[in-house]
Formats: structure tokens, C-alpha cells, sequence
């Protein structure tokens, strides 16, 4: 991986219903207030094998967890190729919304061995430069997910899934990680995420690569 990239990655993880999407939205709208360049992306992806992957939302039924692992990995090839590494040696900051922590804890859950995930997704993709890990218990997951979103649970939102799915996102170690209370509200939440940012722009902005947040 090119460790002299100009951009800066910012992955949002953690179990369906905590937040994400919408810290992602307001973090991206406070960095293009100060007049950074913020690329918004997601996985799954919008491409082939993002589509593919979505419809697995509905039923998993006929696919095995080696077969569902394999799309995810080549979903994230295309979207390193054609968005994020583009996006980095741009020198913009990219949000995205999921990455390969996602993967490992999910498909983890399904019984595959994270760590090996983990290994495998760092040969390819850009390792972030900071995960900002929303943390909730899966009960208070499914209670955002039925009564706040009004949304069934699909199926990987089954809240023994999730609760597995926590349980390997909590023993995920790398330095990179932030872990966020995602309990309270947006404006708390969006506090506790801009607090985690500004220490990584003040970081960069030691070494001379990013400007101040404010």
C-alpha cells in the first residue's frame, strides 16, 4: 500500500442501528465546511457485486458463507480500484460507510475466522487511517431498527446475529480503531465523532500533511 497518500480514509462501523449514515452525513458536512474535499462511499457498493450482496439482505438461503465472503471481497476490490484509492492520491478525505471490519465481524459471525479476513482484505485495500467503531448492545440495536427506522429486520439484523457480530467487533485490536458510544443523541454522538477527527487532523497536521480543523 502507497503509505504517502495525500488523502485520509475514515471508515464508520459497528452493528446495524447505531448511527452511522447519519454521523457520516454531518461529519462530512463539518469537513467540507472547513473546505476539505470529502468523497462519501458505502459498502456494500452500488456496483455488480454490491447489488449481488444486497439481495442476500432478504434471504441467505443457497449461498454458503465461503461464497458470501468471496462477493464481499471482490465488491471491495472494485470499490478500492475505482473510488477509494483515486479518491486518496487526490488528497481528499473518504468517508465510507463500512469497510473490511465490517466483513471480518459479519461474516465472522457466520463462521469465518476474522483475524484471516482481516489478513486477507490488507493485501489489497488501503488500511485506514482511522475506524470510528459506534458502539450499542444489539437489543438497542433492534429497538432503533423496528421503532425509530420503522424497519423489519432483514437478515443480518437478527439480534443473535448482531450480538455475535459485537462480540467479535469488541475483540477487533488495531491502533487505528476508535471505539464511540453510539448511545444519546445525534448531536452527542456527533460530538464524541468530530472529538475523534480532530485528533487525527491534529496528528496530521504535525507531519505537515492536513490543514487544521479549524
Amino acid at each position: 500500500m502507497d503509505m504517502n497518500r495525500r488523502g485520509l480514509l475514515i471508515a464508520f462501523e459497528g452493528i446495524d442501528g447505531t448511527g452511522k449514515s447519519s454521523q457520516l452525513q454531518m461529519l462530512a458536512t463539518t469537513l467540507e465546511q472547513l473546505g476539505r474535499s470529502v468523497v462519501i462511499t458505502r459498502e456494500p457498493t452500488d456496483g455488480p457485486y454490491g447489488r449481488k450482496i444486497r439481495s442476500l439482505f432478504t434471504s441467505r438461503a443457497g449461498i454458503t458463507p465461503a461464497e458470501e465472503l468471496a462477493l464481499f471481497m471482490a465488491d471491495r476490490r472494485e470499490h478500492v480500484r475505482e473510488v477509494i484509492e483515486p479518491a486518496l492520491r487526490a488528497g481528499r478525505i473518504v468517508l465510507t460507510d463500512r469497510y473490511y471490519l465490517s466483513t471480518a465481524a459479519y461474516q465472522g459471525a457466520a463462521g469465518q475466522d476474522p483475524e484471516a479476513i482481516m489478513a486477507a482484505n490488507e493485501t489489497f485495500a488501503p488500511v485506514p487511517d482511522l475506524v470510528l467503531l459506534l458502539t450499542l448492545t444489539s437489543s438497542q440495536s433492534v429497538h432503533r431498527i423496528r421503532s425509530l427506522r420503522g424497519e423489519a429486520l432483514n437478515d443480518f439484523e437478527q439480534e443473535d446475529t448482531l450480538t455475535r457480530v459485537a462480540a467479535i467487533f469488541a475483540g477487533l485490536d488495531r491502533s487505528y480503531i476508535a471505539r464511540v458510544d453510539a448511545a444519546g443523541s445525534l448531536l452527542e454522538v456527533r460530538d464524541r465523532v468530530e472529538a475523534r477527527v480532530r485528533l487525527l487532523l491534529a496528528e496530521k497536521l504535525a507531519g505537515g500533511d492536513c490543514p487544521a480543523w479549524e
